[in-house]
Protein backbone atom coordinates (compact mmCIF):
# COMPACT_ATOMS: atom_id res chain seq x y z
CA UNK A 1 0.00 0.00 0.00
CA UNK A 2 3.09 2.50 0.59
CA UNK A 3 4.16 1.96 -2.34
CA UNK A 4 0.87 2.07 -4.27
CA UNK A 5 0.44 5.49 -2.12
CA UNK A 6 3.78 6.93 -3.11
CA UNK A 7 3.83 6.20 -7.00
CA UNK A 8 0.12 7.40 -7.07
CA UNK A 9 1.30 10.54 -5.29
CA UNK A 10 4.64 11.11 -7.44
CA UNK A 11 2.34 10.76 -10.33
CA UNK A 12 -0.35 12.62 -8.95
CA UNK A 13 2.20 15.62 -8.49
CA UNK A 14 4.03 15.64 -12.27
CA UNK A 15 0.91 15.18 -13.45
CA UNK A 16 0.08 18.31 -11.70
CA UNK A 17 3.03 20.42 -12.71
CA UNK A 18 2.92 19.38 -16.59
CA UNK A 19 -0.83 20.40 -16.68
CA UNK A 20 -0.13 23.07 -14.37
CA UNK A 21 2.46 24.70 -16.37
CA UNK A 22 0.40 24.14 -19.91
CA UNK A 23 -2.59 25.89 -18.51
CA UNK A 24 -0.82 28.85 -16.99
CA UNK A 25 1.30 29.05 -20.25
CA UNK A 26 -2.10 29.13 -22.28
CA UNK A 27 -3.59 31.76 -19.84
CA UNK A 28 -0.79 33.88 -20.47
CA UNK A 29 0.14 33.43 -24.15
CA UNK A 30 2.93 31.79 -23.73
CA UNK A 31 4.74 32.03 -27.37
CA UNK A 32 5.92 28.23 -27.32
CA UNK A 33 2.53 26.65 -26.30
CA UNK A 34 0.41 29.48 -27.85
CA UNK A 35 1.72 29.29 -30.98
CA UNK A 36 1.71 25.56 -31.49
CA UNK A 37 -1.85 25.01 -30.37
CA UNK A 38 -2.65 27.67 -32.94
CA UNK A 39 -0.59 25.89 -35.49
CA UNK A 40 -2.57 22.80 -34.76
CA UNK A 41 -6.19 24.54 -35.55
CA UNK A 42 -7.59 25.13 -32.66
CA UNK A 43 -9.14 28.73 -32.17
CA UNK A 44 -8.12 31.13 -29.05
CA UNK A 45 -10.83 31.09 -27.31
CA UNK A 46 -10.45 26.87 -27.13
CA UNK A 47 -6.59 27.60 -25.87
CA UNK A 48 -8.27 29.74 -23.48
CA UNK A 49 -10.88 27.32 -21.80
CA UNK A 50 -8.68 24.46 -22.32
CA UNK A 51 -5.96 26.48 -19.39
CA UNK A 52 -8.55 27.38 -17.18
CA UNK A 53 -9.80 23.43 -17.33
CA UNK A 54 -6.30 22.37 -16.61
CA UNK A 55 -5.54 24.45 -14.12
CA UNK A 56 -9.04 24.04 -12.13
CA UNK A 57 -8.20 19.75 -13.03
CA UNK A 58 -5.06 20.24 -11.18
CA UNK A 59 -6.69 21.97 -8.25
CA UNK A 60 -9.30 18.76 -7.86
CA UNK A 61 -6.18 16.34 -8.50
CA UNK A 62 -4.27 17.96 -5.65
CA UNK A 63 -7.14 17.44 -3.07
CA UNK A 64 -6.12 14.55 -0.46
CA UNK A 65 -8.49 11.65 -0.06
CA UNK A 66 -11.71 14.11 -1.30
CA UNK A 67 -13.60 14.63 -4.40
CA UNK A 68 -13.14 10.70 -5.86
CA UNK A 69 -15.93 11.07 -8.53
CA UNK A 70 -14.62 14.50 -9.59
CA UNK A 71 -10.99 12.94 -9.88
CA UNK A 72 -12.60 10.55 -12.02
CA UNK A 73 -13.77 12.82 -14.47
CA UNK A 74 -10.92 14.96 -14.20
CA UNK A 75 -8.40 11.56 -14.97
CA UNK A 76 -10.79 11.68 -18.01
CA UNK A 77 -10.97 15.27 -19.20
CA UNK A 78 -6.15 14.53 -19.00
CA UNK A 79 -6.80 11.81 -21.29
CA UNK A 80 -9.22 13.18 -23.93
CA UNK A 81 -6.62 16.45 -23.84
CA UNK A 82 -3.57 13.91 -24.54
CA UNK A 83 -5.23 11.83 -27.28
CA UNK A 84 -6.23 15.04 -28.72
CA UNK A 85 -3.05 16.43 -28.25
CA UNK A 86 -1.60 13.25 -29.66
CA UNK A 87 -3.34 13.45 -32.75
CA UNK A 88 -3.46 16.81 -33.42
CA UNK A 89 0.57 16.89 -33.39
CA UNK A 90 0.96 13.86 -35.42
CA UNK A 91 -1.55 14.73 -38.54
CA UNK A 92 0.29 18.53 -38.59
CA UNK A 93 3.94 18.12 -36.91
CA UNK A 94 4.42 14.71 -38.15
CA UNK A 95 5.24 11.75 -35.11
CA UNK A 96 8.40 13.53 -33.99
CA UNK A 97 6.17 16.03 -32.11
CA UNK A 98 4.17 13.25 -30.15
CA UNK A 99 6.52 12.21 -27.98
CA UNK A 100 5.51 15.06 -24.73
CA UNK A 101 1.67 13.14 -25.49
CA UNK A 102 3.09 9.39 -25.02
CA UNK A 103 5.02 10.28 -22.14
CA UNK A 104 2.06 11.82 -21.06
CA UNK A 105 -0.11 9.41 -21.50
CA UNK A 106 2.18 6.55 -19.72
CA UNK A 107 2.18 8.90 -16.66
CA UNK A 108 -1.22 9.45 -16.73
CA UNK A 109 -2.17 5.71 -17.21
CA UNK A 110 0.76 4.76 -14.53
CA UNK A 111 -1.14 7.43 -12.24
CA UNK A 112 -5.00 6.51 -12.70
CA UNK A 113 -3.98 2.98 -12.11
CA UNK A 114 -3.13 3.47 -8.82
CA UNK A 115 -5.73 5.76 -8.11
CA UNK A 116 -7.82 2.76 -9.19
CA UNK A 117 -6.00 0.76 -6.12
CA UNK A 118 -5.96 3.29 -3.65
CA UNK A 119 -9.38 4.23 -4.01
CA UNK A 120 -11.54 1.21 -5.17
CA UNK A 121 -15.25 1.73 -6.06
CA UNK A 122 -17.65 -0.40 -3.09
CA UNK A 123 -19.54 -3.07 -5.10
CA UNK A 124 -23.14 -2.64 -4.68
CA UNK A 125 -25.51 -4.83 -4.47
CA UNK A 126 -28.96 -4.99 -6.45
CA UNK A 127 -31.87 -6.04 -4.60
CA UNK A 128 -35.01 -6.91 -6.29
CA UNK A 129 -38.05 -7.30 -5.18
Amino acid sequence: MKTTKAIYWTGTVLTSLWFGTSGVCELIKNPLVWDITLQLGYPPHFIYLLGVAKLAGVVVLLIPNRLLRLKEWVFAGVFFDIIFAFFSKLSVLGFAATIDAIIAFTMVTVTYIMFRKLYAAPRTVAVTN
